[in-house]
């Protein structure tokens, strides 16, 4: 299943382009996610140790790397297509490891040797229901270390008490001043990608692991559970993280950080 490095390059260049339509101020999350790590992980002896979830073709993980070119980064997805890409096109930026947040033997999958400083991730817990949620954040409270952090850049809604509409409104505003629009979408970029023969057997196996389960999990598959922010943070505090709050938001692209 191995890819050449000119069809990694060709995808993850259409994959960034047509995710900016879905996160609001993409690049300015992904600062503000390498900014928290970075404090967090200041003046501590050691390499530091980070995870990334549900990490896509690696574009989280290639850029904290350059932030923080010490650090080990684990990054971890379901989806064997978006993993290939990342490990051919971001080879050095990441360990990647085939596993299905919240499922199953997930966390032992990681073979992680020591705590972690951080937990991160982006445009991929959302697709967690609310019970895969809580187990994920009750196992990552317990894999970070005492003062380590959890940092989630995603879609948050207000609660049902917040102008939930009028968010996404302005998020929708910011996005078309960006001319983000006028990229593909994400039906355009799976359709295209079905058409490179170069592909071909990764996306069967991602055909077949989607088919028996239909579960919810991972950053490309299922339906959004898209749960608001109260409920995360409710989840986050029951899951045994002492502080939890958004530290950016935007309408309602958010970046969520949860301190063990």
């Amino acid at each position: 299943m191995g890819l050449s490095l000119a069809t990694a390059e060709r995808w993850v260049e259409r994959w960034e382009l047509q995710q900016q339509r879905y996160a609001v101020d993409r690049e300015e999350r992904f600062t503000v996610i390498a900014d928290v790590v970075e404090h967090v992980v200041a003046g501590r002896a050691g390499r530091p140790l980070v995870v990334d979830l549900g990490c896509g073709p690696g574009s989280l993980a290639a850029r904290l790397v350059r932030r923080l070119p010490e650090a080990e980064i684990v990054a971890v997805d379901r989806d064997p297509l978006l993993l290939e890409l990342g490990r051919t096109h971001h080879p050095d930026a990441a360990r990647y490891v085939d596993a299905e947040i919240g499922a199953p033997g997930w966390t032992d999958a990681l073979e992680l040797d020591r705590p972690l400083d951080a937990a991160v991730s982006t445009t991929a817990l959302h697709y967690l229901d609310h019970a895969t949620l809580l187990r994920a954040y009750r196992q990552l409270a317990a894999l970070l270390r005492p003062g380590g952090v959890l940092v989630n850049g995603d879609h948050l809604p207000p609660d049902e008490a917040g102008p939930a509409g009028i968010a996404a409104h302005v998020g929708r505003c910011r996005a078309g001043r960006q001319r983000v629009f006028a990229h593909e979408d994400w039906r355009s970029w799976w359709a295209a990608v079905a058409e490179d023969p170069e592909l071909a057997d990764l996306l069967a196996e991602r055909r077949r692991r989607a088919e028996p389960s239909g579960s919810s999990t991972g950053s490309s598959t299922g339906t959004p559970a898209e749960l608001p922010l109260s409920v995360h943070l409710d989840l986050l505090r029951r899951a045994g993280f002492r502080q939890a709050g958004p530290v950016w938001q935007y309408g309602e692209s958010c970046v969520l950080v949860a301190v063990r």
